[in-house]
Parts: C-alpha cells; structure tokens; sequence
C-alpha cells in the first residue's frame, strides 16, 4: 500500500468521530442540579392583540437525570408561583391572588417528563406540567447547547427550550366581562434558559 493511501486512510479515521459528533452532541450521563443563578424560567403572553407582557419566575429548582439511553432520561422542575415578577408589582399582586395563580392554595407549579428523545442536538421532552390543581401533558424542543468545566472545576451542561400553551386549561381566569375582550390572550409561550451542574461523585463508604 502507498504512502497517499496510508494518508488517505489516517484522514478519514480521524474525519469519522468529528462527522459523527457534527451530526449531533451527546449529553454526558449523570445526575445534575439545575442552577437557578445561571437559569431562567420566563414566559409571554399577548395582550391587547398587538403586544405582549413578559415576566419571569425568580425562585425554582430542578434535578436532570441523562441516562446513557436518551429516552430514559428524566427532569423535575418545581417553581415557586410567589416569585413571579412581570416588572410591575401591583400586577404581580394580581397574578399571586385568587383571581389567576391564588399562590397561598397552589404555591407550586411542577413538571415532570415521561418521554425523552434527540435529533442531532435538538431535545423533544414531554411531561406532566401542573399549575393550580390542573395537570396537562406538554410537550418542551430543547436545544442542548453543550457541555464545559467551569473554574471551579465543575461539570455543567445547557439547554435552551420553549412550550406553548393554553391559560384557561389550568385554570388562569379571571372577570368573565374582560375574558371576553382581547385584553388578555390566552397562549402562553414559556421558556427555559438552564444551566445545570453535575452532582459531585460520592466516595466510596470505608470498610
């Protein structure tokens, strides 16, 4: 065999792993907490028809679970309903009461995933969401934007993801008289920024 097929060969063996991590990233195994400095839960509504009311969820926590299978991959999110915060606290306040969230009886909103799958490096996971005492399946694309060793020498990963869904289908209503105007919409678009760290191993126990 000639030296420009032996090169030839060498190239293509070492094209082989970086196409196949081109094709789609792998998400590292393991057991990560989700890190409410460095994530956001965030959502949008529309209102009067041609604008919209942002606001985000100051205070939540979560734990990733990446099985070596995908598909047997696992996320909770817990958020507390009396950190939402739209940049107006009077609105806040109205959010937090009995007419829309009534945070006092329902102070959590959870999700938990029954099925994962990925597509390059698109995630598609789908789970119960629960707001108030309503719990429907919905489905979040997630982006995994990677992994990286942080100065501390800790393993974090990162996904980008949204889901939409329907307010009055947990219960998200309030005066009949303004629900039938178009003050408020009733699709809310919900986005995740988050960035998770992976749990330390745990030593051995000593004989």
């Amino acid at each position: 065999m000639n030296m420009q097929k032996l090169t030839g060969i060498a190239l293509l063996s070492l094209a082989l792993p970086l196409s196949a991590m081109a094709a789609g990233k792998v998400v590292p195994e393991g057991k990560y907490d989700i890190d409410p400095m460095h994530s956001k839960v965030g959502f949008e509504i529309p209102h009067l028809v041609i604008s919209s009311v942002e606001g985000k969820f100051n205070q939540f926590e979560g734990k990733i679970v990446v099985d070596k299978a995908i598909e047997k991959s696992k996320v909770d999110l817990s958020v507390d309903i009396a950190s939402i915060d739209t940049g107006v606290s009077k609105r806040d306040d109205h959010l937090k009461s009995p007419d829309f969230f009534d945070a006092k009886k329902f102070p959590k909103m959870t999700f938990t995933t029954t099925k994962v799958s990925q597509k390059d490096d698109m995630l598609t996971i789908v789970g119960n969401l629960k707001i108030k005492d309503q719990t429907k399946e919905v489905t979040i694309e997630a982006k995994y934007l990677g992994e990286v060793k942080d100065g501390m020498g800790q393993d974090k990963i990162a996904f980008k993801g949204s889901t939409k869904i329907n307010r009055k289908d947990f219960g998200l209503t309030w005066n009949k008289a303004v629900e039938a105007g178009p003050m408020v919409g009733d699709e809310v678009t919900i986005s995740l920024n988050i960035q998770a760290t992976k749990e330390a191993a745990k030593a051995p126990a000593k004989k």
